[in-house]
């Protein structure tokens, strides 16, 4: 019974700039540990062959070292690789491609499906049908001529393939590359391997995206994993089963705070995020200097405990209690900027000028909260 591993989208040579140097390093490093852990699935599940459907590289100009990186990576699996051109990667006349091969980075093992057309793996009982992508973007369906292609009969037919298939995935993924919803059955497929939809997603019992093996996103679609499809003879259902190759979990919240319950909550769940975490929070609503003090804390320490957390604070309004003043002993002078401080944040006719009096309201409570605490001892 043939199995094989199905994969796709690793971008490799994608850069971080949105994180600081440390972070941004630490996620590029997970994506070459991402081929070498679904290497190793292919080999301790005795996979035939392990197919990528596209955007190996994140771009053309990737370094050498890094085309070299990801060929090391796949060292795990000594079985037979099939890799396609994407849109990120396309097969043009002169590609990253042709740079790996020109340098001598591609293992034997590793065939690459620039031209349209049949790979068989004679051994292994597959025959891949093949529709690379030879620029960005096209118009046409390049899956249409797998209707012709023929193969053995004693072999799977297994096409592969990155793009859009239309009328299923929303509009604004990155490729606009159609992909026709009954190919399988046109081309009679056994299994149709795609990418370009970044998370797992069946389209139907022959027809599935494997997704990135590590997530690059703040989008809730099943990334971070590959498929092992195991297809018992030709014309039989495929078997699919996913399995978890990711680093990170990447979340992004928006969260409203009206009532301290909400800070509650929020701070609950940050408590309680895996240790391997980037996240993106974005507040709005109103906090008291308390509460304010309370986040900043819990900031603090989710970004040492975690991989990224950033926080848009821009959204939130400062609104100090009657305790809260009391508190700071703001009295006099000081009592009269902090009441401004906090009008001004609610006649601000822009949110520039409302985060500048919030920020102020902020660095002036931190500094008379040592004032307070002289003043008790």
């Amino acid at each position: 019974m043939p199995r094989f591993l199905h994969t796709a989208d690793w971008q490799m040579g994608r850069t971080y700039s949105r994180f600081d140097a440390e972070d941004g390093a630490a996620l590029v490093e997970a994506r070459y540990e991402a081929i070498e852990r679904l290497a190793a699935l292919a080999t301790k599940h005795q996979c035939d062959a392990v197919l990528v459907a596209g955007d190996v590289f994140d771009a053309q100009t990737v370094s050498d070292r890094t085309i070299r990186r990801v060929f090391n990576a796949t060292r795990g699996f000594a079985g037979p690789w099939v890799m396609l051109p994407g849109n990120h990667d396309a097969a043009l006349a002169e590609s990253v491609w042709t740079r790996a091969k020109r340098i001598g980075a591609v293992p034997d093992n590793v065939q690459l499906a620039l031209e349209s057309g049949v790979t068989r793996l004679q051994e292994q009982g597959i025959a891949v049908l093949s529709a690379p992508l030879t620029q960005r973007h096209t118009y046409g369906d390049l899956t249409q001529p797998f209707d012709g292609m023929e193969t053995p009969p004693s072999m799977l037919r297994v096409g592969l393939a990155h793009g859009s298939v239309q009328g299923v995935l929303p509009e604004d993924i990155d490729s606009t590359n159609p992909i026709a919803p009954g190919r399988t059955e046109s081309a009679r497929l056994d299994y149709l391997a795609l990418g370009d939809w970044h998370g797992v997603r069946e389209i139907n019992e022959r027809t599935w995206y494997s997704g990135t093996p590590e997530p690059e996103r703040f989008r809730n679609n099943d990334a971070g994993y590959v498929l092992i499809v195991d297809i018992e003879e030709a014309g039989s259902t495929p078997k699919v089963t996913r399995y978890e190759t990711a680093r990170y979990q990447w979340h992004q919240w928006r969260e409203t705070l009206s009532v301290p319950s909400d800070l509650d909550q929020l701070l609950d769940r940050l408590k309680h995020l895996p240790e391997a975490s980037v996240l993106d929070l974005k507040l709005n609503g109103t906090l008291t200097l308390a509460g304010d003090q309370q986040l900043t804390d819990a900031l603090s320490i989710a970004e040492a405990r975690y991989r990224s957390v950033t926080c848009d604070r821009t959204g939130l309004q400062l609104e100090p209690t009657d305790d809260d003043i009391a508190a700071l002993h703001a009295d006099g002078y000081l009592g009269d900027v902090v009441r401004e401080l906090r009008e001004s944040q609610q006649s601000a006719d822009n949110t520039d000028a409302a985060g500048a009096a919030r920020d102020a309201l902020a660095i002036l409570a931190g500094l008379l909260k040592p004032m307070d605490a002289e003043v008790a001892q």
